[in-house]
């Protein structure tokens, strides 16, 4: 028997939400609802996403919008509120709000690594999330944690005195918190890195964040140039972070909270590549809606749409897109899988897996470039989201964990059984 072909998109209508299409016993209740809220949201994030460039920040709306939907809760444990959802969700959500606005899509992203600080004692949860009711936005967000520019930290009775400048706080100008990586010395002298979270009034945020693309991250450096009191139970030694991280699947209940570290990492690598997906969509549909309205420039054609070479363009683009798509969304479901069954990663298998999720961004990446060509100079106006995408596609694709040449050379020195570098995860060097 045939399979019945799938019915035309009527215009206005999204084309490239493929995702239920291929349903996914991982795609929670609770995480379809988050996903098409978020989805709906798009026409106001495109419209805002200007002037969140010129704010160097989301915009009010858009925040209040994004946190209505309940997107800074899906990282969350049931019993501090939140949804505790799985990988499928997370990837499902952060997708659809890419589809609107790339900046939006990577705060939340960054947000998720609120995860890091849920191993801490409880003394420290506590004091972080008393204000989950309240707090419009990310409560934690990281900076220079894993980098190999960081602060410094040294002893004091009861704690630590930190001090430094750290690069790329994405979401620091709306968060509550900051966890930042510090090099200390033990009472014998040898070096360590550890990881302190300091409150928002023990840094200044430095309005540094002069970029071509990604801009409302606001994704600024902060420092504290005089020592910051950082109490013992708010540092962890980067060397016992993986253990740390394992303790919170005795803490918390819920499918986000059955991973292991690796697994951890896995969603942190998928909910990033799910940025660049989700731009690669709201490309395709600003694409299709743009092509039916504008009229070629040099040739005879009634529209744009109607030009052999943009049907090609927009065939291989669509191509390009649900390949990607098909290659996260599958990962996604194996860590989810995984994290049920209670099987964990190996080292071998995260390196393979980050390295196809990269992939999948260049065939992102490579989609909007194509769809942006074909369009023509009408999509270089700043009021049009495909140059924006564009842009941003470009400066996410240059984050040190997911860099092309790197990440392939990692993977291939695993295949060709070459001694692997010591990394805490596929694209993180091993700081700790």
């Amino acid at each position: 028997m045939s399979t019945p072909p799938t019915p035309t998109p009527s215009r206005g209508e999204s084309v490239t939400t493929a995702g239920d299409r291929r349903p996914s016993p991982h795609l929670s209740d609770r995480g379809r609802q988050i996903r098409d809220e978020t989805r709906a949201l798009s026409p106001l994030l495109r419209e805002e996403a200007q002037e969140g460039e010129e704010l160097g920040a989301l915009p009010p709306e858009t925040l209040r919008a994004i946190h209505e939907a309940g997107v800074f809760k899906t990282a969350l444990p049931v019993e501090l509120g939140g949804y505790a959802l799985g990988a499928r969700d997370t990837v499902e959500i952060i997708t659809a709000l890419g589809e609107g606005d790339g900046s939006a899509a990577w705060t939340v992203f960054v947000a998720g690594g609120i995860r890091n600080v849920l191993g801490f004692p409880q003394q420290t949860v506590d004091e972080i999330f008393k204000e989950i009711d309240t707090w419009i936005g990310p409560l934690v967000v990281g900076a220079s944690v894993f980098s190999t520019s960081v602060g410094s930290a040294r002893r004091a009775d009861g704690g630590w005195l930190v001090s430094g400048k750290w690069a790329f706080g994405s979401g620091c100008k709306h968060a509550a918190w900051a966890a930042v990586g510090v090099t200390y010395e033990d009472a014998e002298g040898r070096p360590h890195r550890g990881m302190a979270l300091l409150s928002r009034e023990q840094y200044t945020i430095l309005d540094d964040w002069k970029v071509m693309g990604l801009k409302a991250t606001s994704s600024n450096s902060i420092t504290a140039e005089e020592e910051a009191f950082v109490p013992d139970h708010r540092f962890v030694d980067l060397a016992e972070f993986p253990a740390v991280m394992d303790s919170v699947r005795d803490r918390y209940a819920g499918i986000g909270f059955r991973n292991d570290t690796r697994a951890l990492m896995l969603i942190t690598c998928l909910s990033n590549v799910a940025v660049a997906l989700g731009m690669a969509r709201g490309t395709l549909d600003c694409f299709v809606e743009q092509a039916k309205a504008r009229k070629p420039f040099n040739l005879p054609y009634p529209t744009v749409a109607d030009m052999p070479s943009t049907q090609v363009a927009a065939g291989t683009a669509r191509a390009m897109i649900n390949a990607a798509e098909a290659t996260i969304l599958g990962h996604a479901d194996e860590v989810d899988r995984r994290a049920l069954a209670g099987i964990e990663f190996t080292g071998a298998e995260e390196s393979e897996i980050t390295m196809d999720l990269v992939y999948a961004v260049r065939l992102c990446a490579d989609a909007i470039d194509k769809l942006q060509l074909a369009l023509g100079s009408s999509t270089v106006s700043l009021k049009n989201p495909i140059q924006r995408f564009a842009r941003d596609v470009r400066v996410l694709a240059t984050h040190g964990a997911i860099r092309f040449d790197p990440l392939a050379e990692l993977g291939g020195r695993q295949l060709l059984g070459f001694e692997p570098f010591p990394m805490f995860a596929g694209g993180v060097p091993q700081v700790g």
